[in-house]
């Protein structure tokens, strides 16, 4: 068995980014910026008024002033003319302030006589302007490769771009394996169960930015793999659930060889989660899960969705951890990384006292997980320790 370490630089070790394309801003949210977004303006593009006021000179601004209105500027509606000695302009936040004004006297401390503003007692410091190019230069830059938030799509609209140089998004062609598999909705013998794993894989992938293509499930035989594999032709991953590990009837490796893949492990150092198999498949990465549900999520956290975001073109890295306290007390880890599914509360993160593969009620209800490194000692409350947010 190798680490879980050494089994992500392997995995990393197979990537290649994928092409990139152009989308527009409403497409942009959750894609990796490829290509940089060059800001076409400043912004602001000139002096703007933060406030709603008048806009005066630096030398009419004292207790008492009395000002004579010339006129008034919105937003979008800049003033023409020119302040002079004496003079106010009644000016509105966002609005371009005029030549000769240095300041922006909110309204709360002036009052308004006709064409007349007398200027009150305690003017503040502030100028109330937001300076020309505050907020960015023309041809600054929004940085790549990132995963684009939305304020990130606010800024790129903000730089008057309407199309980014995103990477187009990976597919991901699932595949559940096993004879005693029924869809969901379908009616399975008594010795049967349903196919759980493969819809939360699907949501999975679609969360970290994948396409998703769910396939037919697949029998244990080495002619229905070989057609599953058939239809994965295509997919830039394709995900196989079960059939990895040394019973007889786990065919997945074997079917996988024969349909061409070069294998770079198999059987990683974490529970839950150990027959966790990856190679090279045609043009496809196939990453093997295991059959368990709670495996196969965990799995899919800890090396489908980093898979995924190196493909997208982001630097390979392990799925993010934080620091947390822990709630309650923890047993000592034996030789694998262990993966508890915990609940984040008030006083930290407690590990469910069930940890079963199985269950796919805990981990519902999990909202992240402790890592715990091989050979851990026990922890007390208190303690910090690892955790990946779910």
């Amino acid at each position: 068995m190798i680490s879980v370490a050494q089994a992500l630089d392997r995995l990393f070790a197979l990537v290649t980014p994928l092409p990139v394309e152009e989308v527009g801003l409403t497409a942009g949210l959750n894609r990796v910026l490829r290509a940089p977004v060059a800001a076409r303006r400043d912004q602001p593009p000139f002096s703007a008024s933060a406030m709603d006021g008048y806009a005066i000179r630096d030398a009419d601004c004292r207790e008492a002033a009395r000002l004579a209105v010339i006129g008034e500027a919105a937003a979008g509606h800049a003033f023409a003319g020119r302040v002079g000695p004496g003079e106010a302009l009644r000016i509105f936040t966002g609005a371009p302030v005029p030549e000769g004004a240095d300041r922006v006297v909110i309204q709360e401390d002036t009052t308004r006589e006709g064409e007349t503003v007398i200027l009150g007692a305690g003017i503040s410091d502030n100028r109330n302007i937001r300076p020309l190019g505050a907020d960015f230069r023309t041809g600054d830059a929004l940085a790549a490769p990132r995963l684009l938030r939305p304020a990130d799509l606010a800024l790129a609209a903000a730089m008057n771009a309407d199309r980014l140089t995103v990477s187009r998004r990976p597919e991901v062609a699932i595949i559940a394996t096993g004879d005693e598999l029924v869809a969901p909705g379908g009616d399975p013998r008594s010795d049967q169960i349903i196919a759980s794993n493969a819809y939360g894989l699907h949501g999975i992938v679609a969360q970290a930015g994948g396409v998703p293509r769910l396939l037919p499930i697949a029998g244990d035989s080495m002619g229905a793999l070989a057609q599953a594999f058939d239809l994965a032709r295509g997919a830039d991953i394709v995900l196989t659930i079960g059939g990895a590990s040394v019973g007889d009837h786990d065919l997945v490796g074997a079917a996988a060889e024969q349909a061409g893949m070069e294998r770079a492990f198999w059987k990683v150092a974490l529970r839950p989660g150990k027959p966790l198999m990856a190679g090279r498949f045609g043009e496809a990465l196939l990453l093997g899960l295991p059959g368990n549900p709670v495996s196969s999520m965990v799995c899919a956290q800890v090396f489908l969705v980093p898979l995924i975001r190196a493909l997208s073109g982001l630097p390979p890295a392990p799925a993010p951890r934080r620091l947390a306290r822990l709630a309650a007390p923890l047993t000592a880890n034996g030789p694998r990384e262990h993966y508890l599914r915990a609940m984040s509360g008030p006083e930290g993160v407690i590990a469910f006292s069930k940890q079963d593969s199985s269950l796919l009620s805990v981990l519902a209800e999990a909202d992240c997980l402790i890592v715990q490194p091989p050979g851990d000692p026990a922890r007390d409350a208190g303690e910090m320790v690892e955790v990946i947010t779910l």
